[in-house]
């Protein structure tokens, strides 16, 4: 265990150019399903993501396969998974309320990386020349086992990045963003975790989720001190049907006003009256007077507030088919 160490395949040491995953042929490809090949597109643009992993001596031995998932992996022909227990049968009774134990953890994390390790041998064999059709299936195989067991390890390990974000407590940063800081910063744990040093994956994870935290913090007063205003969405809408709104509001109030001051709707001195001060619109356009409500309107014109709201449906209708006619006009 002491000799335990992180190795990649020699192309990864010789720079991040040196592994170039070859798309296989068309035929090839119309072989596949369309998630195959969304996996192979995968590869073939971040080769250099998939090739390093957590080495162990397990790895080295002959029934590593068997140890690791219960009998050695073999595919049927034509197939891309393989079949059998897989990691997601270790994390199955977590979903009765319990939480995986140590040796369940580790045997997650060896199978994750042991993976990891056969897909870090595919790829930098196909540096060199094109995979064949078995090694295709079989790079595809354990592509999907070593996500599998990704999955379902951040899968259970999830209640971290919210425990973490709870216990920060930053009232300079949004929750939200901080717990998709810390899903990445678990999701990069899962990589760099070696169980072969003794620790629960969980203190390791929680400190890296707290120093991205920390990062999320420091670039946060970086902004707030380059942009010290905060983002206001309400500066940020536009006015533009507000303003239209009013104007248009403003032409037809001008337009009542000269319908008024012309007669053209032939309304009598009582209808009359009853407009201009229900609406305010005596005096002019200076806007100093205020509307009066119905009661007042008739104790002003001495009849009751229900003979003023007949008076002045009326007269708004004459308005109505006197505006009608001048927009027709």
């Amino acid at each position: 265990m002491a000799g335990t160490k992180t190795v990649t395949t020699r192309a990864v040491e010789a720079g991040p150019t040196a592994v170039v995953f070859v798309l296989p042929s068309e035929a090839d490809m119309a072989r596949l399903s369309r998630a195959d090949q969304a996996i192979l597109r995968m590869l073939h643009e971040n080769a250099t993501d998939f090739v390093g992993y957590m080495d162990h001596p397990l790895f080295s031995k002959p029934n590593a396969e068997k140890t690791l998932f219960g009998k050695k992996q073999t595919l049927a022909s034509g197939q891309t998974r393989f079949r059998g227990p897989s990691p997601a049968d270790l994390a199955r009774h977590v979903r009765d309320g319990m939480t995986l134990s140590a040796a369940h953890e580790i045997l997650l994390f060896q199978q994750f990386n042991y993976s990891r390790a056969r897909v870090a041998r595919l790829l930098a064999a196909s540096t060199n020349r094109p995979l064949s059709w078995t090694e295709l299936c079989e790079l595809l195989a354990w592509t999907y086992r070593a996500m599998e067991a990704r999955e379902v390890i951040a899968g259970v390990n999830m209640p971290l990045v919210l425990a973490m974000a709870k216990r920060t407590r930053l009232a300079s940063l949004d929750y939200n963003e901080l717990v998709s800081e810390g899903n990445f910063a678990l999701l990069r744990s899962i990589d760099k975790f070696d169980c072969a040093r003794g620790f629960k994956f969980s203190t390791y994870a929680c400190r890296a989720i707290l120093k991205s935290f920390s990062r999320v913090a420091m670039k946060a007063a970086r902004y707030r001190g380059q942009f010290p205003t905060e983002f206001d969405p309400f500066l940020e809408k536009s006015d533009y049907s507000d303003r239209k709104r009013d104007d248009t509001a403003s032409l037809c109030v001008e337009e009542i006003r000269d319908i008024l001051s012309e007669n053209r709707a032939a309304l009598n001195d009582m209808e009359q009256t009853v407009i201009r001060e229900r609406f305010a619109l005596t005096g002019g356009r200076d806007g100093g007077i205020r509307p009066k409500t119905l009661e007042q309107v008739g104790q002003l014109i001495g009849v009751t507030k229900e003979r003023v709201r007949q008076i002045q449906n009326k007269a708004l209708r004459k308005i109505r088919m006197t505006l009608e006619d001048s927009l027709a006009a």
